[in-house]
């Protein structure tokens, strides 16, 4: 496993405090996600695809809105889990395997599936690595540790096998009503490509965003002591 940047762990003192408009950031963005889950209920094409790919959303935004001012979240992380939101929100509303956008890329490279699932795939590693790192920054002793990223990327495939038993466990229940839930497009290694893309995710957004996330974290207390 490559060797990722190692967390900041204190403000930098040259960091100013954020503006209204940074404070505002969290409450936009969850009004935007609430109200894109909100529409997206309407017309869905399979209503309980919509609610077993969007239970998510409707779990983890009141909890972030509740827990806003005891616990509340770094800037990047936000922007983050918005757009992952809204990833889940599309695909729950049209179904993975029939998204419009990933209709549009699988005939642009003449591939042999909707490309959407991989790509969702690809954000249930890359959004909650970033997650994981800052709940270990913030409330673990391993700020700063190189145990950091590598215990991020363990969390990020233990949540992604997570996920593919309950696909199991739904098609179980449900059989053939759960197809448009698993969205394996008849590809027998659809399980393993589901956590394998979870994992690229992963590494790629701690190779990518560490420092960021780190400089994120440093105005989030600097904030906090203003």
């Amino acid at each position: 496993m490559p060797s990722f940047p190692a967390s900041v762990g204190t403000a930098d003192s040259t960091l100013s405090v954020p503006g209204r408009g940074g404070r505002r950031l969290p409450a936009v963005l969850a009004a935007l996600v609430a109200a894109a889950l909100t529409v997206s209920a309407f017309g869905a094409k399979d209503p309980t695809t919509w609610v077993l790919e969007t239970v998510w959303v409707m779990l983890g935004l009141p909890m972030a809105v509740l827990l806003r001012r005891r616990f509340p979240l770094s800037g990047l992380l936000c922007g983050l889990l918005a757009v992952h939101a809204l990833v889940l929100i599309v695909g729950g509303h049209y179904t993975y395997a029939e998204v419009p956008a990933g209709d549009w890329v699988r005939d642009l490279f003449d591939l042999e599936r909707n490309p959407y699932d991989r790509f969702g795939h690809l954000m249930q590693g890359f959004v909650p690595a970033i997650l994981v790192r800052e709940l270990l920054i913030r409330t673990s002793p391993l700020r700063g540790s190189r145990w950091l990223a590598p215990l991020a990327v363990c969390a990020c495939l233990a949540f992604s096998a997570t996920f593919e038993m309950l696909e199991w466990l739904a098609a179980v229940i449900g059989g053939q009503a759960a197809d448009a839930f698993l969205g394996t497009q008849g590809d027998v290694w659809d399980t393993q490509w589901d956590m394998f893309c979870a994992l690229i995710g992963a590494i790629a957004s701690l190779l990518l965003l560490s420092r960021p996330h780190d400089r994120s974290v440093a105005r989030l207390r600097v904030s906090a002591k203003a």
